[in-house]
């Protein structure tokens, strides 16, 4: 599974943004997607999971009521629409693919930064 994100910027606060993540390859291997976020200094972090098949959703609870992740099927395409962002949203953002028999993150898209100003 490749994975391809996108749709990073600047921002200032409270602004919007949306990032894409596009799933090829063999995308019958996977469960569900993932977001992750890593600021400088700080470990990596899950923001948000979405299911293929059903889309059920979980999110962080910082980015709870902020965020929304959405799928597109027919797209292999995964989004995060991102509102009222805030300093500390400033990350690398990473799509992640879960895999459908292991059920863990294996394959990690290539990150895109999200910068977000006073």
């Amino acid at each position: 599974v490749q994975l391809q994100a996108s749709g990073g910027g600047l921002v200032q606060f409270g602004g919007s943004l949306r990032l894409s993540c596009v799933v090829s390859g063999r995308t019958f291997l996977s469960y569900g997607m993932g977001w992750f976020r890593q600021a400088p200094g700080k470990e990596r972090e899950f923001v948000a999971s979405i299911e293929w098949s059903g889309g059920s959703t979980e999110y962080a609870e910082s980015v709870k009521g902020r965020f929304t992740i959405s799928r597109d099927n027919a797209k292999n395409t995964v989004y995060l629409q991102m509102n009222s962002l805030k300093p500390e949203d400033t990350a690398v953002y990473y799509c992640a693919n879960r895999d459908v028999v292991t059920m863990d993150y294996g394959s990690w898209g290539q990150g895109t930064q999200v910068t977000v100003s006073n």
